[in-house]
């Protein structure tokens, strides 16, 4: 039977019906990586080719005294944002407002490797992707210009990705989008009502009950959320609260590396490869120390079409109940070898 259920981070319902997924259809894949080479000379992002990027901002090198390197991150050659133009709202009409395409669009190649995915490097090679993400993140915020900044990863072509070499890519605006203006409103008016942070209560119900619990680690919980808005959506929670990703020690990103690598490695292999979209969910540059929001990263697999039903209604439909897929993914973690998964296997 199915369910209509309350996302309580965005006031948002969603129906969870496990008996669609029983509807004929075939079943998505991703194009799986022993079918690619370990380096494609027609891929940009691949050592050799890195003339036919614009010049990077940032690189993390094999050494010291080495040419190679082991994550670079550039601007984006085909730029959504760009650095010319400035902050004036125009109007064409009443209804008409206008802005210059100001802000900043960067993309950080993750690896050397063109055909290892995330779900397949190292906790090490994880870990120097998240150093670039907080870098660069920290360095684009002293700009005071740019006012919210999001990091993204687009996994496999139903994500919407253009290129298979391994990256991810940093958007940073002068606008504050309005979804992510009613999630900050929503966590605000629930820290005006009740006086404590909406995402710390919902984490600490959340490891009460245990049922959606995929692992607990020392500072991070993985889960899949209660109102989850499609199957297998997983969110990887710090049990610290801070409001901006920015503000995350370096002394955590080994543990964050471990606890997202052995996700996306339990998602890639229950769920043969699949395409999914990552996202760090963060305050707004200006509210970094705001007492009501709580970072975290999303993973959304795309297992699933958005279609004309949640379109029109803005009602999402999951075909799978959370308290399942989290449990799946925890055997998961278990049916590995002992040395494989380990911040899932870990004792808190």
């Amino acid at each position: 039977m199915s369910e209509l259920r309350q996302d309580p981070t965005t006031r948002e319902w969603v129906i969870i019906a496990p008996e669609r997924a029983k509807r004929p259809q075939q079943k998505p894949k991703g194009k799986h990586v022993e079918e690619l080479p370990d380096r494609d000379k027609s891929c940009p992002f691949c050592p050799g080719n890195e003339s036919q990027t614009p010049d990077e901002v940032f690189r993390i090198p094999v050494s010291s005294e080495d040419s190679d390197w082991e994550v670079r991150v550039v601007p984006n050659r085909f730029a959504a944002l760009t650095s010319e133009g400035g902050m004036a709202r125009r109007l064409d009409g009443h209804f008409s407002r206008k802005m210059s395409g100001f802000g900043a669009h960067e993309v950080i190649i993750e690896s050397p490797s063109h055909n290892t995915p995330t779900a397949l490097m190292t906790y090490q090679q994880v870990e120097k992707v998240l150093i670039a993400y907080r870098q660069r993140y920290n360095a684009l915020k002293k700009n005071r210009q740019l006012k919210f900044i999001i990091i993204f990863k687009n996994y496999g072509w139903a994500s919407g990705t253009s290129l298979l070499h391994p990256h991810s890519q940093l958007v940073a605006t002068p606008i504050m989008t309005p979804y992510y203006h009613h999630r900050f409103n929503v966590a605000h008016n629930y820290y005006a009502d009740v006086g404590s942070c909406l995402y710390c209560d919902l984490l600490a119900n959340e490891l009460e009950k245990g049922e959606r619990i995929v692992a607990e680690a020392k500072e991070f919980v993985v889960l899949h959320p209660y109102a989850s808005r499609v199957p297998w959506e997983t969110w990887i929670i710090p049990k610290m609260h801070r409001a901006s990703f920015g503000l995350l020690p370096a002394k955590h990103l080994a543990e964050l590396a471990m606890v997202l690598k052995d996700s996306l490695f339990c998602l890639h292999r229950e769920l043969d490869n699949p395409a999914y979209n990552l996202m760090i969910d963060t305050a707004t540059t200006e509210d970094e120390e705001d007492p009501y929001y709580h970072w975290h990263i999303r993973i959304v697999p795309r297992l699933t079409t958005i279609a004309g039903f949640e379109m029109g209604s803005g009602i999402y439909i999951s075909t799978a109940l959370p308290e399942e897929t989290a449990r799946l993914m925890k055997q998961c973690a278990i049916s590995l070898p002992e040395e494989e998964c380990l911040s899932f296997k870990q004792k808190v």
